[in-house]
């Protein structure tokens, strides 16, 4: 039997909204623009700092550098795996760029290269890949969470570190980064929503690439945007071309400013795409075609911002020049680096697991130590 079958259950007696209700939010300030926001190639490109822009450009060729020596390094063994950002590194290098020293940065997996852009050795950025050692590095020094792996779990790190800051009256503000495929996590929606209800200052950067490994975004929502999530959350959303730097750059920082002044979080939605495989165990081919990647070429963010600047007299052979061989002289650094076998202790394993370890972890530290001393000895 249904509510409208139960006797008594006339028009009469049906709930009504209460004449006194109203939307908590205002969803119209919160809506994202129907296009994604542009900078390079439109009048706004005059207002550019020639020294930031130079910097980014700088920042991009090495950025594009490391991803083509990384990727060099698994075919050759030196690493495990590696998630290429050949083509978003406009959102890697602007997300590291934006932040001030005191802020914390929430990488995915795939975010080696924001990592690297805001200090961190580029070796320790990749130690986790190789499957040496734990995160690889000290996220304390940098103030970079560890590279997450599972999809979307570091965004409620993300505002719970926010969230506590604004409780100790600290200066600080969160930027956690994601890809479209971690959007349909749970953990994203968890974040999202305690964020929006602490008004923690955390800005949410999301990599439209296009696909969650092999599945298009069109099969993963229903939604106009990733963007236009935000307005369920009663949070602004942010719709920007993630190829262009400028742009990137441009709405992280305002995002960030927001979220520093006690305005609350921000989502925003960086359309870019992923130029290579998934990882090195992918194969693209199976799920795309060589025309969807040859248009996306032509739309390359390193290409983009260089014709912009040497058109504008910012940027000239030379500074082109200077940046290339700084590039190279990173890879070179790199690949010799990674070329040297580390020294591993197997019992590093039990470090940093508990800040206390437990009766059992020590039980397999103890069985594991023995079985060492054995070998020593055999």
């Amino acid at each position: 039997m249904t509510v409208q079958e139960l006797p008594g259950a006339g028009a009469s007696h049906r709930s009504a909204t209460p004449p006194a209700w109203s939307p908590r939010t205002d969803p119209a300030p919160l809506l994202p623009d129907p296009e994604p926001y542009r900078v390079l190639g439109t009048p706004a490109a005059e207002k550019l700092d020639p020294e930031l822009m130079r910097r980014c450009y700088a920042e991009l060729v090495r950025g594009r550098r490391y991803n083509a020596q990384a990727t060099a390094l698994t075919r050759q063994g030196r690493l495990a795996v590696y998630p290429s950002t050949v083509g978003q590194e406009a959102c890697e290098i602007a997300a590291a760029l934006v932040l001030q020293e005191q802020d914390w940065l929430f990488p995915s997996y795939r975010d080696t290269l924001a990592a690297v852009a805001r200090g961190l050795d580029p070796v320790q950025a990749l130690t986790l890949l190789r499957g040496d050692w734990h995160t690889g590095y000290d996220p304390r020094e940098h103030r970079i969470a560890p590279l997450s792996t599972p999809l979307a779990t570091q965004l409620p790190h993300a505002v719970g570190l926010a969230h506590a800051a604004r409780l100790r009256g600290d200066d600080v503000v969160a930027l956690a980064m994601i890809g479209d495929g971690g959007t349909s996590e749970g953990d994203f929606h968890e974040a999202l929503n305690f964020a929006a209800v602490w008004q923690a200052p955390v800005v949410f950067l999301v990599q439209n690439n296009g696909f969650a490994i092999s599945v298009p975004l069109a099969k993963q929502t229903a939604a106009p945007t990733l963007a236009h999530k935000a307005v369920g959350y009663g949070m602004p959303g942010r719709l920007v071309d993630g190829n262009d730097i400028a742009a990137v750059h441009e709405v992280l920082s305002e995002a960030v400013r927001r979220a520093r002044s006690g305005g609350g979080p921000t989502l925003i939605e960086a359309v870019t795409y992923r130029m290579e495989a998934h990882t090195n165990a992918d194969d693209a081919t199976r799920y795309r075609g060589d025309a969807e990647v040859e248009a996306w070429k032509a739309h390359d963010p390193v290409d983009l911002l260089e014709r912009e600047l040497t058109a504008r007299g910012v940027l000239d052979a030379a500074g082109i020049a200077e940046a290339k061989e700084a590039a190279e002289q990173m890879a070179a650094a790199l690949r010799e680096r990674m070329n040297a076998d580390p020294v591993l202790n197997p019992m590093d394993l039990f470090e940093h697991v508990y800040a206390e370890q437990t009766g059992r972890l020590r039980e397999q530290a103890d069985m594991l130590r023995a079985e060492l001393d054995a070998e020593e000895q055999s």
